[in-house]
This record gives C-alpha cells, structure tokens and sequence, in this order.
C-alpha cells in the first residue's frame, strides 16, 4: 500500500540551504524565516535567483562546501582551526599560502582516497569471484 502525498511537504531554511550548498546566515532575510516546500527548493536548483548565484560564486560558503574546494575533509578544516565560513577569494588565497596543515590534510585525504578505492577494488574482486563459484 503506498501513501498518497496528500500535504505539501516543507522543509526548514536551514535543511534547504544545506541543499542548496549555501551559508545560511548569507541567504536573504525572507529566506531565513520561511519555510520551503519541496517545489520552492526544486525551483531554486533549477532556475536559480541572483541571491543564490552570487552567494554559490563568491560565498560565504559553509564547511562542507570550503572542505571541497580545499580538498579537505570537513574534521581537516577543524584541525586546520578553519571554523568560520569562507568566501571564494578566501579559499583561493589559502590555496596560493598553501600553509603546512592544508598540505598535511590534503596528504591525509589523498591517502583516504586510496585506501576506499582499494577496499572497493577488493570487495569487487570478492564479489565478483563468489559469483562465478
């Protein structure tokens, strides 16, 4: 038996803009003290407003957003003492300085990409030997 969705589903500002991949804090007023809807948000991602435009370019951008475009894990950025949002000339600036604890996580992440891509390689090969006994 499947459920009909028979309401409008919503969505606080803060998970939306998570979605979205935009600082909160940034987003304008109205966006803050609403709610979205599911059609809101798909708008949004489809055909999407200056405001959002201008924040995804040049930010602040949240953690995870920053995290990527250093090529860091979000706990790296914490041990590197990066709290705070960044903007885009921000990051690109730190990347020029390229300061020892970003080469040290950027090593850190490489290495924990190898290790999952050997991992999956290997449960590859197990799965695919188990299938053809």
């Amino acid at each position: 038996m499947t459920s009909h969705k028979t309401t409008v589903q919503t969505m606080k500002p803060a998970t939306a803009a998570k979605k979205l991949g935009v600082y909160l804090e940034a987003t304008p007023a109205e966006f803050q003290e609403g709610v979205v809807s599911r059609n809101e948000l798909n708008a949004l991602q489809t055909d999407p407003p200056e405001w959002l435009t201008t924040l995804r370019r040049n930010g602040p951008h949240p953690r995870p957003v920053v995290a990527a475009k250093l090529g860091v894990s979000i706990a790296g950025l914490a041990r590197g003492g990066m709290t705070d949002p960044l903007t885009t000339d921000q990051i690109e600036a730190l990347k020029t300085e390229s300061p020892d604890w970003l080469v040290r996580e950027r090593a850190t992440q490489a290495d924990v990409r190898k290790e999952a891509a050997r991992i999956k390689e290997k449960n590859a090969e197990r799965s695919s030997s188990s299938s053809s006994s």
